[in-house]
C-alpha cells in the first residue's frame, strides 16, 4: 500500500484567505468524507466498513455511501471477507484499487533529459519515459514537455487523475513559471499549456520544493527542519521549517542558485557572473571535470562542494536547520563534493545544541521530484495529505 502522500504547497479547493469559514455545503461534506476514508485506507491498509466508521468517526451509513461511491469511481475495491473465525456475518474488507487510476509525474530538473513516470494509486510505477533536451530552450522545451506528457497519458491503462510537475525556476501558486533561465522560460503558464494538451487537472511546483516535500514524507527527512538542494540543470533549495514549506511572498524562497560566490566568475544563465549555479549546476560540474585525472576530478569536485558550503552555512545557521539533503547526479555529488560541502558548513557554523548539521544524499535518490509530483496530484484531487 502506498505511503501517505505529501501535502502540496496549495490545494485548489482550499481557501487560504483567512476569511470566516462559510457554511459547509453537502458537496463539501462529500469531498471531506471521501478524503477521510481514502486517507485511512492509504495509511493503514484494507479495512471493513465498520472499521472505517470507527476510525473516521463517521456514521456507518455515511461510510457505506462513501465506499459505494469510491467503488463506483474505481478508487476502492472489495477484497473479500476478513480471514479468521468470527461470530456473525464476516466483514468484507475494502482497500485502495491500485490499478483503478493513475497519475502522470514530470521531472523537468535534469540537465540533459526531461523525465516522466506513470504511477498507480499504490505507488507502483507502470511506465517511465524520457525526452532528450538536446540543449533546447524556450518554446522548443515546452514542445518536448508536451510530447512527454502526451506519451504518458496515452500509455495509461486506466483513467488519469491528473498531472504533477516539478520544474526548475520561480513558480507561482497558480502554476506559472515566472522565470526559469536554464529552460528559457519567462512568465510561462505551464499549467494552462498542459491542461489544454491533456484536458486533465495539472499541478506545477518548483522542483526543489517538490523534492523536499517528498523527502519529508517518503524519505528520511523531518518537516521540523530540512533543506533540500536540487542540483540539476540549475541549483535551488526547498526549505521545510516547523512543519511548513517556505515559499516567500513571490515564490522565490530557496533560490540560492543566484547568490554571487565568485566576483567576475563564469557567466550564469541569469546574465550575471559568478552565481552559485554557474559553478555547481550539473552541466557546469561535468564541464569542470571533463578530461581530468581521478585525482584532479576529486579536487575540482571538492572545490565546488566548498563553494556550495559557503552559501549553505548562513542558511543553516540563521534558520536552525540540521538536515541538509542533496539531490542530483550521484556520480558528481556523493563523494568529494558532499564531503567538502559538509566540512565547510561545519567549519562556518556553531551548533547551539548537541546536534550538528549533517549533509547527506536524498533517501529517494533520483526519484524525489517524481514522487513529490505524484503527491501534489493525490493531495489536490483526492485530499490525501
Amino acid at each position: 500500500m502506498a505511503p501517505r502522500p505529501a501535502q502540496t504547497e496549495t490545494r485548489r479547493r482550499a481557501s487560504r484567505s483567512g476569511a470566516p469559514a462559510a457554511k459547509i455545503l453537502p458537496a463539501d461534506a462529500r469531498i471531506r468524507h471521501r478524503a477521510l476514508v481514502l486517507q485511512e485506507l492509504f495509511d493503514h491498509g484494507p479495512a471493513s466498513r465498520a472499521d472505517l466508521a470507527r476510525s473516521t468517526a463517521l456514521a456507518r451509513v455515511t461510510v457505506s455511501d462513501v465506499v459505494s461511491d469510491l467503488i463506483e469511481d474505481q478508487l476502492v475495491v472489495e477484497l473479500g471477507v476478513r480471514p479468521g473465525t468470527h461470530m456473525g456475518k464476516p466483514a468484507t474488507l475494502v482497500g485502495i484499487n491500485g490499478p483503478g487510476a493513475h497519475v502522470v509525474c514530470l521531472d523537468l530538473s535534469g540537465d540533459a533529459v526531461l523525465r516522466g513516470a506513470l504511477v498507480d494509486l499504490e505507488g507502483t510505477t507502470v511506465k517511465t519515459s524520457t525526452v532528450k533536451l538536446n540543449g533546447k530552450t524556450g518554446e522548443n522545451a515546452v514542445t518536448k514537455t508536451l510530447t512527454l506528457v502526451r506519451r504518458l497519458v496515452e500509455a495509461s491503462p486506466s483513467r488519469v487523475l491528473g498531472v504533477g510537475v516539478g520544474t526548475p525556476g520561480v513558480v507561482s501558486a497558480d502554476g506559472v513559471v515566472r522565470r526559469a533561465p536554464n529552460l528559457g522560460w519567462t512568465d510561462l503558464d505551464l499549467r494552462s499549456r498542459l491542461e489544454a494538451e491533456t484536458a486533465l487537472p495539472v499541478y506545477v511546483a518548483n522542483d526543489a520544493n517538490t523534492a523536499a516535500l517528498a523527502e519529508e514524507t517518503f524519505g528520511a527527512g523531518s518537516a521540523t527542519g530540512l533543506v533540500l538542494v536540487e542540483i540539476g540543470h540549475g541549483v535551488g533549495a526547498g526549505i521545510l521549517l516547523d512543519g511548513a514549506l517556505l515559499r516567500g511572498t513571490d515564490g522565490t524562497a530557496g533560490e540560492i542558485g543566484h547568490v554571487n560566490v565568485v566576483p567576475d566568475g563564469p557567466e550564469c544563465s541569469c546574465g550575471r557572473r559568478g552565481c552559485l549555479e554557474s559553478l555547481v549546476s550539473a552541466p557546469r560540474l561535468r564541464a569542470r571535470t571533463t578530461g581530468l585525472s581521478d585525482a584532479e576530478v576529486a579536487g575540482e569536485l571538492s572545490a565546488a562542494g566548498r563553494q556550495l558550503g559557503l552559501v549553505l552555512a548562513p542558511v543553516t545557521q540563521a534558520l536552525g536547520l540540521r538536515d541538509v539533503v542533496l539531490s542530483g547526479p550521484e556520480d558528481l555529488l556523493a563523494g568529494p563534493f558532499l564531503q567538502a560541502a559538509e566540512s565547510t558548513v561545519l567549519a562556518l557554523t556553531r551548533p547551539f545544541g548537541d546536534e550538528r548539521v549533517r549533509l547527506r544524499m536524498s533517501a529517494l535518490g533520483h526519484d524525489g521530484v517524481l514522487v513529490g509530483a505524484a503527491a501534489h496530484v493525490l493531495d489536490g484531487e483526492l485530499g490525501l495529505s
